[in-house]
């Protein structure tokens, strides 16, 4: 499948919202819920415009990942820059229906290639213990395994750690 990456834009607030409703109970077996309020419209709206104004700002990147039809079928951040490090951290998400199609693996390869003009030589990537997928993916675009955490949390009855990942110099 085809995708590309567009930057989150205002527009796009009925359909991401639409999206993360339909994917919440998938998202929420690999990554702690974001809680009820957030999937009240107008709260997504706001914490939505509240990542608007950070990417206008170059504190962040958010992007949706879109197929061929322009629907979206996932979501890929660059989060937290530090302009003196020139470091993000980064952060995805790819609906159900679409996984197991190579879409995150693409999403970062379009990701990496546009951090060049934006001063970030590093990135700092965190999965969990279970999520083996998503530390294939990281090694395979060139992100070095850094460590496991030594503090153990419960998710949906599993006990999970927190895995690191880092990419460039």
């Amino acid at each position: 499948m085809k995708i590309t990456l567009g930057k989150l834009e205002y527009i796009d607030m009925k359909d991401l919202y639409e999206f993360e409703l339909e994917n919440r109970t998938y998202f929420e077996k690999t990554v702690p819920s974001r809680g009820d309020d957030y999937y009240h419209f107008e709260t997504f709206k706001r914490k939505n415009e509240e990542l608007l104004k950070e990417q206008m700002q170059e504190l962040s990147y958010f992007y949706l990942i879109k197929n061929e039809g322009g629907q979206i079928v996932g979501r890929i951040n660059l989060t937290d820059i530090d302009k003196n490090q020139h470091l993000g951290h980064l952060g995805y998400r790819v609906g159900e229906a679409y996984i197991g199609k190579g879409i995150a693996n693409q999403a970062l390869q379009l990701l990496l290639a546009t951090i060049e003009d934006k001063g970030i030589q590093q990135i700092a990537a965190q999965t969990t213990t279970n999520n083996i997928a998503s530390q294939k993916i990281l090694e395979k675009n060139g992100f070095t395994y850094i460590r496991t955490s030594d503090e153990v949390f419960e998710m949906n009855g599993q006990s999970l750690k927190f895995v690191y990942y880092k990419w460039g110099c």
